[in-house]
């Protein structure tokens, strides 16, 4: 059967030559297919013509059996007749036309398995092809998800490379440390000249301390009687001795000094020079 044989040569070569360049395997597919369709077309046109051959045999092969059974009658129609130089040409007539049907009715036999094998090929190419058609989706499913994957390692390669992140963090560490220069150097400026916005507040805020410390002064000379009590209502100031006002007067004069800025020792001998004169008293 060299029909199907040139026509599978034909389906290989071009599916051949389309998986070789194939760069969409979905286009490629679809090709393959609409090839296949294309050589189904053409089977079935040359299997047509081959039907037609083996119907044109038997159309042959009846006549001629026909063309027998007709000399047939007339050679028995001569004998009849009493004609029996008619009825030998007819019965030459007959062996000729029955001769013939004879070789009719081989080849129209020997056509007709051949015709009936080209139909059962005919109807598997195109089981096949039907079938090719069903895989085909499977197989662009397949495709579709062997891109993914492939994606998918190429990210995670391109994740385990971690050159970018080393520059990166490297890059972080640069901006920082930057940042702890300007903040040093930033210190060392207002050190060397001073902010004088800042030094006021400052200044404000120690005011308040002394505040708290003439609070403090205050409770001590209540506590040691120089002071009325702050709960005593319209009584009268306690009289101080005069060896009491001298020591009040001192120690307020001790409290207006700076004594943040007095060395530890000589507040004591301040101090004890104080408690002299209050024993001389």
């Amino acid at each position: 059967m060299g029909i199907f044989s040139k026509l599978s040569t034909v389906i290989k070569s071009n599916i051949n030559d389309l998986i070789s360049r194939a760069e969409n395997p979905e286009k490629m597919l679809n090709q393959i297919i609409l090839d296949m369709r294309d050589q189904l077309a053409k089977a079935k046109r040359e299997v047509a013509a081959a039907i037609a051959d083996e119907r044109k045999l038997k159309a042959q092969l009846e006549d001629e059996v026909k063309q027998a059974r007709d000399w047939e009658h007339r050679a028995m129609l001569a004998v009849k007749e009493g004609r029996d130089d008619l009825a030998k040409q007819a019965l030459m007539r007959q062996q000729e036309h029955a001769e013939r049907a004879s070789v009719y009715q081989q080849t129209w036999q020997n056509q007709a398995a051949e015709t009936e094998k080209l139909k059962g090929s005919l109807r598997q190419l195109n089981d096949k092809i039907e079938e090719a058609k069903r895989k085909r989706n499977l197989l662009i499913a397949k495709q579709k998800r062997a891109q993914a994957q492939r994606r998918i390692h190429e990210t995670m390669s391109g994740l385990s490379d971690t050159s970018a992140f080393e520059a990166f963090n490297r890059m972080a560490d640069k901006i920082e440390d930057e940042e702890r220069r300007n903040v040093a150097q930033a210190e060392v400026t207002e050190a060397l000249v001073g902010d004088t916005l800042e030094t006021e507040f400052l200044r404000l805020e120690a005011g308040g301390g002394d505040a708290n410390v003439d609070d403090k002064l205050t409770a001590l000379k209540q506590q040691m009687g120089l002071l009325p009590a702050a709960s005593s209502e319209g009584g009268e100031a306690k009289q101080l001795s005069p060896g009491e006002n001298v020591q009040e007067a001192q120690v307020e004069e001790m409290s207006e000094a700076d004594a943040a800025d007095i060395p530890e020792a000589q507040l004591i001998e301040e101090f004890d020079r104080l408690g002299g004169k209050a024993g001389e008293a």
